[in-house]
């Protein structure tokens, strides 16, 4: 049973990591680019709104990052679960 525990456990913590990303996600490229748009209409960056920058080039960023995050937080939980290569 303690493998079964054990695998439970991994399984929660990569669900968990994948669900923190998504709602990160949700919130810069929907939030901020469609919701929050008109509120950032006046903060200009790069020559155009920051809303529309969020929209266009922010979650895109946001994105890239989240894919470094994603491979850094599941190694160290690989390793804590001893599933690392």
């Amino acid at each position: 049973m303690a493998d079964k525990s054990s695998s439970n456990a991994y399984w929660a913590a990569n669900v968990r990591v994948i669900l923190i990303s998504l709602v990160i996600w949700f919130v810069f490229s929907y939030g901020t680019g469609i919701l929050l748009r008109p509120a950032l209409s006046g903060i200009a960056i790069g020559g155009t709104d920051l809303g529309f920058w969020f929209a266009q080039q922010g979650s895109i960023l946001v994105f890239i990052v989240l894919i470094f995050f994603y491979a850094w937080r599941m190694n160290k939980i690989d390793a804590e679960h001893g599933v690392d290569e």
